[in-house]
C-alpha cells in the first residue's frame, strides 16, 4: 500500500510541475507574435489591475525577447514595483538594485531611488503601526538608515523631482525612528544598570538626533546615569543644559528617581 501511495504522490507532483510549465509555455505561445509595444502595454495593464504575478511574467518575456531599449529598461523598473506591491520586498529590492547598477544615467533614476527607499521603508509591514505606538525596540535600524540614504539621494541629486517632497517627509520619520531605536537601547542599559553605556547612547541622541522628541528624556537619563556613576560635575552640567532647553521639564521639578517618571515603565 505504501508503494502505491508513493507512486500516486510522485505522479501528482509531476502533474503539478507540468501544469506550471504549461502555464509558462502558454504565455510564451500567446505572446510570440507580439511587438515590444504590445507586450509592454499588456504587462502595464496587468500591473495597473493588480495582477502582479502575470505582470512580472510578461515583463520577463519582454526582457528576454527585446533585451535592449527603453521598454526593457522600464520593464526592470516596473518589475521592482510589481514585487513591492505584491509584498515581496527581497525580490523588489533585488530588481531595483539591478536597475540601478545597469542604468546609472537613466532619466527615471529619481524614481528608482525613491522606490528603493519605499521598499526599505516598508520592509517591516508593521512599521506604520510602530510609528503610532512608538515601539522601536525591534525595528531594524539598518533598514531605516538605508531607506534614509535612498531618500536623501533623491532630495540631494534631484531637488526638483516630483518625489522630493515625499522623500523629505519620510526622511523626517526615519530620523525619528533612528532616535527611537537609540532611546530603546539606552532604556535597556539603564534597566540593566549599565549606566556608562546608557549615558553614551543618550549622548548620541542629543548630538545626532537633536531634532527628535527623545532629547529631553536623553538629557534626564544622562543626568541620572552620571549620578549613579558618581560624576556629580557631569550630572550638574547636564542638568543645566536640560534646564536651558526644556525649562518646563518635569525632570527639573525635584531630585527625581526613575520610578517617579512615566517612562520608568520602559525600564521595568
Amino acid at each position: 500500500m505504501k508503494k502505491i501511495l508513493l507512486v500516486v504522490s510522485i505522479g501528482l507532483a509531476l502533474s503539478g510541475c507540468a501544469g506550471t510549465k504549461g502555464t509558462v509555455d502558454k504565455d510564451a505561445q500567446i505572446t510570440q507574435d507580439w511587438t515590444v509595444e504590445k507586450l509592454y502595454a499588456e504587462a502595464h495593464d496587468e500591473l495597473n489591475s493588480h495582477n502582479y504575478t502575470r505582470a512580472v511574467k510578461l515583463y520577463e518575456i519582454l526582457e528576454s525577447r527585446f533585451p535592449n531599449g527603453r521598454y526593457a529598461q522600464q520593464s526592470q523598473l516596473d518589475t521592482a514595483y510589481a514585487y513591492y506591491k505584491d509584498d515581496e520586498p527581497e525580490k523588489a529590492l533585488a530588481a531595483v538594485d539591478r536597475f540601478l547598477r545597469q542604468h546609472p544615467q537613466h532619466p527615471n533614476m529619481d524614481y528608482a531611488l525613491y522606490l528603493r527607499g519605499l521598499i526599505l521603508f516598508n520592509e517591516d509591514q508593521s512599521f506604520l503601526n510602530k510609528l503610532a505606538s512608538q515601539d522601536w525596540s525591534d525595528r531594524d535600524p539598518k533598514a531605516n538608515r538605508e531607506a534614509y540614504q535612498a531618500f536623501a539621494q533623491v532630495v540631494q541629486q534631484f531637488p526638483d523631482s516630483r518625489y522630493a517632497a515625499d522623500a523629505t517627509e519620510r526622511m523626517a520619520k526615519l530620523v525619528d525612528a533612528l532616535g527611537g531605536n537609540e532611546i530603546a537601547v539606552a532604556r535597556y542599559y539603564m534597566k540593566r544598570g549599565a549606566y556608562l553605556a546608557a549615558a553614551k547612547r543618550a549622548q548620541k541622541i542629543v548630538s545626532q538626533y537633536q531634532n527628535t522628541r527623545f532629547v529631553e528624556e536623553s538629557l534626564a537619563m544622562m543626568e541620572l546615569a552620571y549620578r549613579k556613576l558618581d560624576k556629580p560635575q557631569l550630572a550638574d552640567d547636564t542638568r543645566r543644559i536640560l534646564a536651558q532647553n526644556f525649562p518646563q521639564s518635569p525632570y527639573l521639578q525635584k531630585q527625581w528617581q526613575p520610578a517617579d517618571m512615566p517612562w520608568w515603565r520602559y525600564w521595568k
